[in-house]
């Protein structure tokens, strides 16, 4: 039994929250944390069991540190923003509490995802005897753990990896992200990069794209080559791998609203002036924008996402399919939720129970796909997330 301290209150963390709340035996203490305690006071109030909510700076280092010593949990849970993983790695080397994330650091004013920052944290990690688990959403996440279980149990070697992830659901505004807006636009208009023979390869943003007949017949959406920060670990941590390639789907009306966006300067992350203010635009954009959390209610539809693996099994070329799929409506009949928000929460809540129950140990810090599969793959099918592993491709790329 262990304290635990959730610090964000978005869509993600509301998941995280009720998942870690219905494992009492696990999370014997959970307090949320977030710049705004009303929202945590929301959270709170949808549980069956009492939590602590507080107020919390998640970028002022001694706030944090001081809500820590105070509280004095045995791991924090990082579902606040990108921009604020360093700030939150800070506060607990100063306390000496374990840390996850589900995302990697970016820096506020350059839309660049890298690992860089948060691996250099490794010696002093390790010198203050501590673990930092990075990464355990959905992709990254779920999609490195598939990629670890595949070469584990299905493949000698691993020498490509497609991750697919389709968003077949539908909440009916003609514009909205199903995750932070910020972050998500972000994403989307960066450039594509994927790993290649060690080596990057850029193309220009959502230039390259292929349609794709989803299995079960969630639909035909078209799939968009994008850079996710799993790419970089993957192509660290798989030995013998070739290439890894990130794909994500996108429907037409999204993209011409992002385009249009983007032409009138919306989608800016540099200031401007505006009435004798600095504003920035995108962040602007998102005070406009629906709330992620608010989607839940009036979505509907599916997602897919998977793992499509090509490698050597007894010396033949093999290819290997791993999904999940996702309902919309059921992941907010069970916890408030849409399931873009449910399937990067569920896997943070595994990720912490994997550390607390010390089935994965560590110190310094360390990408989830360096851990032991198996546990968090049955916990996967035990807490909301069941995959199927199939033989073949599901999709032509290349």
């Amino acid at each position: 039994m262990s304290k635990v301290l959730i610090i964000g209150a978005g869509g993600v963390s509301g998941v995280v929250v009720h998942k870690c709340a219905a494992l009492p035996e696990v999370f014997s203490e959970i307090m949320l944390a977030s710049r705004t305690k009303a929202k945590c006071d929301a959270i709170a109030a949808q549980l069956d069991r009492p939590i602590q909510t507080a107020q919390v700076d998640a970028d002022n280092v001694p706030e944090l540190v001081e809500l820590i010593q105070r509280f004095g949990p045995e791991l924090v849970i990082n579902v606040a923003l990108p921009y604020q993983d360093l700030h939150i790695m800070d506060a607990c080397l100063e306390t000496g509490v374990a840390y996850l994330d589900t995302a990697n650091y970016e820096p506020e004013d350059t839309a660049k995802f890298e690992y860089k920052w948060q691996w250099a944290y490794h010696d002093r990690f390790k010198e203050a005897g501590i673990m930092a688990l990075l990464g355990s959403g959905f992709d990254p996440g779920v999609t490195s753990v598939f990629c670890t279980y595949i070469q584990k149990h299905h493949l000698d070697e691993i020498h490509t990896i497609d991750i697919i992830d389709v968003n077949a659901g539908d909440h009916g505004y003609p514009f909205a992200t199903n995750f932070n807006p910020e972050i998500n636009i972000r994403e989307v208009t960066a450039k594509g990069r994927y790993w290649e023979n060690g080596e990057w390869v850029e193309t220009d943003p959502l230039s390259v794209k292929r349609s794709f007949e989803v299995p079960e017949n969630i639909g035909t959406p078209n799939i968009y080559l994008m850079y996710h920060e799993e790419l970089e670990s993957l192509g660290k941590h798989i030995p013998g791998l070739k290439r890894a390639r990130f794909w994500m789907s996108f429907g037409d009306s999204y993209l011409k609203h992002l385009e249009v966006l983007g032409n009138v300067g919306m989608t800016r992350i540099d200031e401007v002036e505006f009435n004798g203010q600095k504003i920035i635009p995108l962040q602007f954009l998102k005070a406009l924008l629906p709330d992620p959390a608010s989607l839940g209610p009036r979505t509907k539809g599916k997602t897919w996402i998977g793992c499509q693996m090509t490698g050597l099994k007894d010396g033949q070329t093999k290819t290997v399919t791993i999904y999940n799929t996702c309902d919309h409506e059921a992941c907010y009949a069970e916890v408030k939720s849409q399931a873009i928000s449910y399937t990067t929460g569920v896997p943070a809540m595994i990720g912490a129970k994997m550390l607390l129950e010390k089935k994965w140990t560590g110190q310094g810090v360390f990408n989830i796909e360096q851990m032991d599969p198996d546990p968090f793959m049955d916990d996967l099918n035990r807490y909301g997330l069941p995959w199927k592993v199939i033989e073949g491709p599901v999709v032509e790329l290349d």
